[in-house]
Formats: structure tokens, sequence, C-alpha cells
């Protein structure tokens, strides 16, 4: 899906990490939460109190879950899950532009 419809969008951004991570959030017609961003390169640590999915559409990261020692690598097209109540870390290697659903 190219576009949501039927949104509302919160005006005031989130932004994190000295404006090198921003989104807005974004709530749907039937209740579901997520946030659209863009994530400039760094290394970033998350934490989650609803699991999510993170969705890259543009861009490449390295992401490492809470309690794993291996990193993933994520590119633009492709997504990873994340556990509720745990954190994540990522270092983003090319701008990364994202979607980042609260699942229940």
């Amino acid at each position: 899906m190219s576009h949501f419809t039927s949104v509302k969008v919160k005006k005031a951004a989130n932004i994190y990490f000295d404006g090198k991570v921003t989104s807005r959030t974004v709530e749907c017609a039937n209740g579901e939460i997520k946030t659209l961003g863009i994530m400039l390169p760094g290394e970033y640590e998350f934490n989650t109190d609803a699991p999510e999915l993170m969705e890259i559409q543009s861009g490449s990261l390295q992401f490492q879950i809470k309690g794993e020692s291996v990193w993933h690598t994520v590119n633009g097209g492709e997504s990873f899950n994340v556990p509720g109540n745990s954190c994540f870390r990522v270092n983003v290697t090319k701008v990364s532009d994202y979607i980042c659903s609260f699942l229940k």
C-alpha cells in the first residue's frame, strides 16, 4: 500500500537523538497506531512497551534485539519485529524511511 486513508495525524513531531530520528504519529480508522519517520545515519537504542513491526521503506540499517548477540541487516522493502517490554538497537548505515506499527 502506498498511502493511508481516513487517518488522524498528530501535529507535533516526535524528535529523538538531537533531531537525528523524527516521526509523526498516525491513528488509522481501525484504531491502529503507527509512526512514520526518518532515521539519519548513527546508532540508536529504543525501548518498547507494545510489540512493534518496523517496516523499512528505504535505506539500510542493522538491528539487534535486547538479549541477542547477533546484528541483522535490513534494507528498504524489508521489515522486522520487536517484542513488547523490550528494547532494540539500530545502526543506521543509510538514511532510513520507516513505518513503525504498534501491535496488540
